[in-house]
């Protein structure tokens, strides 16, 4: 049995800028956008011209993985950061994880810059603009 995970981000009516914000910042690439409003209306729950602009799915291929997002819908509980859950990226490249972690960093916050560890030639934490935190790792063995 092989299963697939990925991370699923939930924003509250900024989803569309994040998307691209990561696109741009990860190397992504946009695989489809879905509007609430692109699905049939439904007459017990009609929906504002705004909700009908936020994001019910969205899909960005980096590398490998997949990154899903959506915003939450008006009225549903959404919790923006927290560090629960962080992404980590294992670019083979020290030069595309400085790009990566500096791209990140534009808006955010550094945890830990990027520097030498015993497990990596290069290794930093980054909360980014939308507080989504991200470990910049490259791996030991593939370090160029």
């Amino acid at each position: 049995m092989t299963i697939k995970l990925n991370p699923y981000l939930n924003f509250e009516g900024n989803t569309k800028e994040a998307v691209y914000f990561y696109e741009k910042a990860l190397g992504g690439k946009l695989l489809g956008i879905m509007r609430f409003g692109d699905m049939p209306e439904d007459p017990n729950h009609p929906m504002s011209e705004d909700m009908k602009d936020l994001i019910m799915h969205a899909q960005l291929k980096v590398g490998d993985a997949d990154l899903m997002f959506s915003d939450t819908f008006p009225g549903m509980p959404h919790q923006a950061g927290g560090d629960t859950v962080q992404i980590a990226i294992h670019p083979s490249e020290e030069a595309r994880a400085r790009e990566i972690f500096a791209a990140l960093e534009d808006g955010g916050q550094v945890i830990m810059p990027l520097q030498k560890t015993d497990w990596s030639p290069l290794y930093g934490i980054v909360k980014d603009k939308f507080g989504v935190t991200f470990q910049v790792n490259v791996p030991q063995e593939q370090s160029q």
